[in-house]
């Protein structure tokens, strides 16, 4: 585990040097903001998903937004807002307002799931890694980990999917 981390450690160093030096935030809490014109290159979301893999085994706390501890929707926040600078709204509720609605066939790398594990629907957010999986935290007692979409769970709960235009 530790070499994994290091290795992405390393990767994403170096793709840092790479990147501009600075990008003023946006706050996507202004419904005005336009948030997804186009699909963006995975070159350009590979930041975002490099920064939720470094969170793998970060424990889940409610309310959570940092590397000290994760809720869902803390999770996907501080991945946009440290990649990009985007500030996305806090709860699930609200991050599933934004973006582009995109269906689970037109799923590409960096874009918002969405479940019903509460009983209700947007009660649960993760980052789509592509293959079929996505990075959340998932409850109290656990940590920040890559699932399956495909599992009989998660297939059942699925209730959409956001993407969040980056490049802005």
């Amino acid at each position: 585990m530790a070499h994994r981390v290091l290795v992405l450690l390393i990767f994403c160093t170096a793709m840092a040097a790479c990147a501009p030096l600075t990008r003023a935030p946006v706050d996507t809490r202004d419904s005005s903001t336009p948030l997804a014109r186009r699909s963006v290159p995975s070159a350009e979301r590979s930041e975002a998903l490099l920064l939720a893999l470094m969170a793998l085994g970060v424990d889940y706390r409610s309310g959570g937004r940092s590397a000290s501890g994760f809720d869902c929707s803390g999770l996907v926040a501080h991945v946009y807002e440290e990649a990009y600078g985007i500030r996305l709204p806090r709860t699930v509720s609200a991050q599933s307002a934004i973006g582009l609605s995109v269906g689970a066939k037109e799923l590409e790398p960096g874009d918002l799931v969405f479940y019903d594990t509460l009983g209700r629907p947007y009660s649960h957010v993760g980052i789509y890694l592509g293959d079929g999986k996505f990075v959340h935290a998932p409850k109290t007692g656990s940590t920040v980990r890559v699932e399956s979409m495909r599992s009989a769970y998660w297939t059942q709960r699925f209730n959409g999917a956001r993407r969040i235009d980056v490049s802005l």
